[in-house]
């Protein structure tokens, strides 16, 4: 039985084969990782060594119907989305709430805001609201570069769409922005720019 996740990404199971060979993967080459994979690994990594619990948030789902061609399978033929999502990830870290949206582009000079939603803008505004930690990790796909950019720099620029721009320039990311390196464990850093941005 195939089951997948909300994304379309398969389930594969601990200690299957499957799962042994994408950890092998994973230990000889990242290339063609999503950034969500290289997240995931990342927090997978904070989560063992004891440095954070950060998870992606699981997405709701309404079973609608589902089908059983046999006793062993079960086919799910129809579902809806329960309500809009929020945010990517959340969890803690050094004692406070963190809560982050990840994101991927192939522009070259700006990252489109059409990528975000008013939800998820709203989500963010009440997690900083709330003394949390709220941030966005924007992926430009094209020149291997992840950057950290504070939710409150997202939603000013959300929130000014009006005034012509849908966008935030890439030079912008750059100035106001974190540039977060790229390593092997973690992956993704981007904890090390947490210190530096809201622990100093």
């Amino acid at each position: 039985m195939s089951i997948r996740y909300p994304n379309g990404k398969r389930y594969v199971p601990k200690g299957s084969t499957l799962s042994q060979n994408k950890k092998e993967r994973t230990n000889y080459s990242n290339r063609g990782m999503t950034l969500e994979d290289d997240l995931n690994d990342t927090n997978t990594f904070y989560l063992h060594s004891q440095k954070a619990v950060i998870h992606k948030k699981p997405t709701p789902v309404q079973i609608v119907q589902v089908d059983y061609p046999r006793r062993s399978a079960a086919v799910i033929k129809e579902a809806y989305f329960k309500q809009a999502s929020t945010t990517d990830y959340n969890g803690v870290y050094r004692g406070k709430y963190i809560d982050f949206e990840a994101k991927e582009t192939k522009n070259k000079t700006s990252f489109p805001l059409q990528n975000f939603h008013q939800h998820q803008i709203e989500h963010m505004e009440a997690v900083i609201n709330q003394n949390g930690i709220s941030f966005i990790i924007l992926s430009f796909t094209l020149f291997d570069e992840i950057y950290l950019l504070d939710a409150q720099i997202l939603i000013h620029h959300y929130q000014n769409q009006n005034n012509g721009r849908k966008s935030i320039r890439k030079k912008d990311i750059e100035e106001w922005g974190h540039l977060i390196k790229i390593g092997y464990q973690p992956r993704i850093d981007y904890l090390s720019i947490v210190d530096q941005v809201y622990f100093q």
